[in-house]
């Protein structure tokens, strides 16, 4: 395909919007709630720490800005999600949650910096080191990304349904690696590590959604029949909106030896 600098930066600027948004609805659904039942806290972890691996890929390649900006979003959006699973499910308190999810954000951070000065001055020479510490963040930030929705789909089996997922951060998430993959056809050297990072987010969220198509209505209908089949039978002790029936005092008189 021709390459196209404004069809490029059009599409990745479409994709950044949705993966600076993607999150947003998880990280709502979770405070609204108070909870992260059955959202994996590996997967939130495992996504921040993939973002400083493609964040340096991306900005060694020179991607365009859109693209760049992605990984930092996601990130940091992922980041804020692993804090509300430390807080609403593993019960620790806000300050606790908060130091933690912050220092995973710096040192992030600062792995992705020392990465793109220690290799920037190989790769702009075009050593064979510098190709290959570059090619080897792309990779291993896919890896990270594929591996990360492993939890997710146990906790999906464990369950039997899709739980504490928003299903439009799903959506939003599956729609900005689209767009990602389309800003990179129009690029004049096609990236093929990118476009697999971008189309490994499509294809895993993909399954995650067609999981709760399948098993979430099932698993309605499941709850409903446990629910008609408990209510069949009455309960012996009265409720408070039953009238009580009281015994009438025994009116026998005792008699006194």
């Amino acid at each position: 395909m021709r390459a196209n600098s404004v069809a490029e930066n059009v599409l990745g600027t479409i994709g950044t919007v949705c993966w600076t948004a993607q999150l947003i609805p998880q990280v709502w659904k979770s405070w609204r709630e108070k909870s992260t039942h059955g959202l994996s806290p590996w997967l939130v972890l495992l996504w921040g720490i993939s973002a400083g691996f493609f964040g340096a890929y991306a900005i060694l390649l020179n991607l365009n800005i859109p693209l760049i900006l992605q990984p930092q979003l996601f990130g940091f959006l992922s980041l804020v999600s692993w804090g509300q699973c430390q807080y609403y499910d593993a019960k620790r308190s806000r300050a606790a949650a908060a130091v933690m999810a912050v220092g995973v954000m710096l040192a992030v951070g600062g792995f992705e910096v020392a990465m793109v000065f220690a290799l920037r001055p190989a790769h702009d020479a075009g050593t064979g080191a510098g190709t290959r510490g570059v090619q080897f963040l792309g990779i291993f930030s896919s890896v990270l990304i594929s591996l990360a929705l492993l939890p997710q789909y146990f906790e999906i089996w464990q369950h039997r349904e899709v739980l504490g997922i928003s299903i439009l951060f799903m959506v939003v998430d599956m729609l900005g690696g689209i767009f990602s993959d389309l800003s990179l056809a129009f690029k004049a050297r096609f990236d093929v590590i990118a476009a697999v990072t971008y189309s490994l987010v499509v294809v895993l969220d993909g399954l995650v959604l067609l999981a709760a198509v399948i098993l979430n209505p099932r698993a309605r209908r499941r709850r409903k029949g446990e629910n008609v089949g408990s209510g069949g039978v009455a309960p012996d002790v009265p409720s408070s909106t039953t009238p009580s029936r009281v015994t009438p005092p025994s009116t026998s008189i005792e008699t006194k030896a």
